[in-house]
Formats: structure tokens, C-alpha cells, sequence
């Protein structure tokens, strides 16, 4: 009985494979009705004189069970360990990481040709009040220009030096430029990169939001020709090539003469781009700068629309619409 006992349990451990059936030999063999529990209560059915040496045997084959499951044990825990384990100085699997917003993207490499070009960037509130967003700006009440920009007004009232004045969602960023002069004197050289907002109906390239960037520069001896200069500059870094400019005259009331800025797309072909002209002498006054000794030049443009033209998207909407398949670059 004894040897036949033995014999099956080495036939079944042979067929081990894992943990698993490892525990089920064990049970089968040791547990509580296993074959050696069985084996012990037969000693109660043998004679007096060979219940002794029947006990030593099974308790011997107790022990070689044990042990040789113990054995199995670390054997298979060693196979699995192998297995499982990790080379650490292999090189891991890139994560998916994020990146910038096409936007962003547009306006940190404008942001740097700026500062390149010795101008600081200067931010300002998107809620604003009338007289910093018009009428500093040479657009008193009832002035035709106000209606060049279809506004988004507030109920809220503000005060600004006392005075009531309607509140409003910024329609350019040129209140910051306000501001600024009120609180530094010149030299002053500045980009002023932000949100506006328009009460305007959306398609391909027009949105109720967008982004504008605005430059000032003022000082005893500004010209036209510096402006030239800089913005030329400014195109060729931003395009990464050659850029042919035109310049048309134009009118904002905030500049005195006015112009726009027109680029090359191919011979015969301008696309407009931004707008400018020197400072007002009236904008000079309200800010207590004296337009005898200083004068200036101003400039606008979208950020939205210089992504657009750089990277070839038609839909100003897609900015603003969280596509996946457009924010992570696909083909939309």
C-alpha cells in the first residue's frame, strides 16, 4: 500500500505544471482526507506486531511527500519569477504625452520674435470699460467708428475717475496699450497678445471669440520706417522665409495715417494681414504724453488668422471646436 502511494504521487508530480496543481497534490496526499491521513487509520486494522513498523513507513513517506513538494514549490516560484521578471536597463515605451494647441503654438512663437526684437508682452483684462477700450482710443460716444465693431456690452457699470462708464467684453486689446501709457512714460515698447470679442456671426473666418496681438512703440524719434522695418522683420522670422509687404492707406481712428499691411502669397496675389499707422496725437493726450516731443507707431493683428495662413487651416471654427482628430494634428 505503502509503495503504491508513493509511486502515485511521484507520477502525479511529474505532471505538475503550477501553483495551482501543486496545491491540489498536496491536498490529495496530505490534507485532511488525503491518502497518508488514510493511510494512518489503517494502522488500527493491522496486528499488534506490525502496527509499529507500518506507522515509521507511512510517517517516512509523509516526509518525502513534504519535502519533495516543498522542492516543486520553489522550483515553480523560480519559473514564474524568470518569467515575470523585468529587465530594467531595456528602454521603456514612450508615454503619449500632450502638446500644444495650434494657438498657443502661434502665439509663443510670435510672443518670442517680439521679445527678440526688444518688446516687452504686456497683458490686460478681458472685461473692460468703454473709455478704455473707445473713447481713449479717439471713439467718443455717438463717433461713427464705434460701429466697425459690433460689441458685446455688459449690464454691469464701472468707475473710472469717478465716471460712470458701460462695461464690455474687450473688442481689441488696444485699452491695454491705454493703460500702460497712463502708468510708464517713454521709451515705450510693448506687444500686447490676448482674447477679444465680437458679437459677430460665425463661419470659416469670422468667431465670437479670437485672438489679437497688438503692438506699440513710441518714443522721441519713432517713424514710419521703423515700423516698416520691424514688421518686415517680424514676418520673415514668423514665415521662415522671405517676405514681400505692401502697405495701402487705410483709416482707424486711433492713428493718424492709418494703413494695412498686405503680404505675397505668389506673384500678383497679396492676402491682408494686420493693420497699423502712427499713434494719434489725441491718444498721445489722454495718456499726458506731449505729441510734440513723442510720437509713435501702433499695430494689430489675429493670431488666429496667422495660424491659419502658417498652417493651412480653413475653418477659424476648428480653434474653438475640441475635434480630436484636429488637436492631435490628423486630417480633419
Amino acid at each position: 500500500m505503502i509503495e503504491n502511494i508513493e509511486k502515485e504521487f511521484f507520477k502525479d508530480l511529474r505532471k505538475t505544471k503550477n501553483l495551482e496543481e501543486l496545491k491540489k497534490i498536496e491536498t490529495k496526499y496530505l490534507g485532511k482526507k488525503g491518502k497518508i491521513r488514510s493511510a494512518f487509520l489503517e494502522i488500527k486494522n493491522l496486528p499488534l506486531e506490525e502496527r509499529k513498523k507500518f506507522g515509521q513507513k507511512v510517517n517516512l513517506l509523509k516526509e518525502k511527500i513534504e519535502k519533495e513538494i516543498e522542492k516543486k514549490l520553489k522550483d515553480l516560484k523560480g519559473a514564474l519569477l524568470k518569467k515575470e521578471k523585468i529587465d530594467v536597463t531595456l528602454p521603456s515605451k514612450k508615454p503619449k504625452i500632450g502638446h500644444l494647441h495650434p494657438l498657443s503654438k502661434t502665439l509663443f512663437e510670435i510672443e518670442e520674435i517680439f521679445e527678440r526684437l526688444g518688446f516687452e508682452i504686456v497683458l490686460g483684462p478681458e472685461i473692460e470699460n468703454e473709455i478704455y477700450n473707445f473713447d481713449a482710443l479717439n471713439i467718443p460716444p455717438n463717433h461713427p467708428a464705434r460701429d466697425l465693431w459690433s460689441t458685446l456690452w455688459l449690464k454691469k457699470e464701472g468707475k473710472v475717475d469717478h465716471k460712470k462708464c458701460k462695461m464690455l467684453l474687450r473688442t481689441h486689446t488696444s485699452p491695454v496699450q491705454i493703460r500702460y501709457m497712463l502708468k510708464n512714460r517713454p521709451p515705450i515698447k510693448i506687444v500686447v497678445p490676448g482674447r477679444v470679442f465680437r458679437h459677430e456671426r460665425t463661419d470659416a473666418s469670422h468667431e465670437i471669440q479670437f485672438h489679437q496681438l497688438e503692438g506699440l512703440m513710441v518714443d522721441e524719434k519713432t517713424s514710419f520706417a521703423h515700423f516698416k522695418a520691424i514688421i518686415k522683420k517680424f514676418f520673415e522670422n514668423f514665415f521662415k522665409k522671405r517676405v514681400k509687404i505692401r502697405i495701402r492707406p487705410s483709416f482707424f481712428p486711433f492713428t493718424e495715417p492709418s494703413f494695412e499691411i498686405d503680404i505675397s502669397k505668389k506673384e500678383g496675389e497679396w492676402l491682408e494681414v494686420a493693420g497699423a499707422g502712427m499713434v494719434h496725437p489725441k491718444v498721445l493726450l489722454f495718456c499726458k504724453i506731449n505729441p510734440k516731443f513723442y510720437q509713435g507707431f501702433a499695430f494689430g493683428f489675429g493670431i488666429d488668422r496667422l495660424s491659419m495662413i502658417k498652417y493651412g487651416i480653413k475653418d477659424i471654427r476648428l480653434f474653438y471646436q475640441n475635434d480630436l482628430r484636429f488637436l492631435r494634428q490628423e486630417k480633419v
